[in-house]
């Protein structure tokens, strides 16, 4: 009898412990005003100049989710994972190495950034873009524009991409 009461006890002690384990994780907080747009386009500047202009797979694959999904309204279902998103930018990092490769450059329109919180979860960014292109280290010339609708997602602290709309491209005004 001693033994089953022992017994019972030692779960009374370690069952809260037990179901700590169990317990979903704390919301996210997300930063307010404007120091959420602040984060969202600190994490959009670096995820495109790293896309754009440098070549590192690995801290690429640290800046999307694991289930990244990219629509595009040219190249339509660009994407449904990080991990083919990283693999088909680490074929072009390759090819960007060569003397006369094209490279290209894309430019936030300041003016068009807006950013909404998603309770939670991270930030839904709007936006418009100049894309500029150049011939190894020829002049640079803009060549396009277009919009985008991006979800970001707070994980662990970092922003990390979630989904993306790229759509309405045209050609340089």
């Amino acid at each position: 009898m001693h033994r089953l009461l022992a017994l019972g006890f030692a779960l009374t002690l370690v069952a809260p412990v037990l179901a700590e384990d169990s317990r979903p994780a704390p919301p996210t907080v997300l930063p307010e005003g404007p120091a959420l747009t602040e984060a969202v386009r600190a994490a959009d500047a670096a995820l495109f100049a790293l896309f754009f202009t440098g070549c590192d797979p690995d801290r690429l694959r640290s800046m999307v989710t694991a289930d990244l999904e990219f629509y595009h309204d040219k190249g339509g279902l660009v994407a449904t994972s990080g991990a083919q998103f990283v693999a088909d930018y680490a074929k072009g990092c390759e090819a960007k190495k060569a003397p006369d490769a094209w490279r290209s450059r894309r430019e936030l329109i300041p003016a068009t950034l807006h950013v909404d919180p998603v309770p939670g979860f991270g930030a839904m960014e709007t936006g418009e873009h100049f894309f500029y292109e150049r011939k190894g280290d020829g002049p640079e010339k803009r060549v396009g524009r277009a919009s985008f609708a991006m979800v970001w997602k707070l994980e662990d602290g970092a922003w990390k991409l979630h989904r993306v709309l790229s759509l309405g491209h045209k050609a340089a005004e």
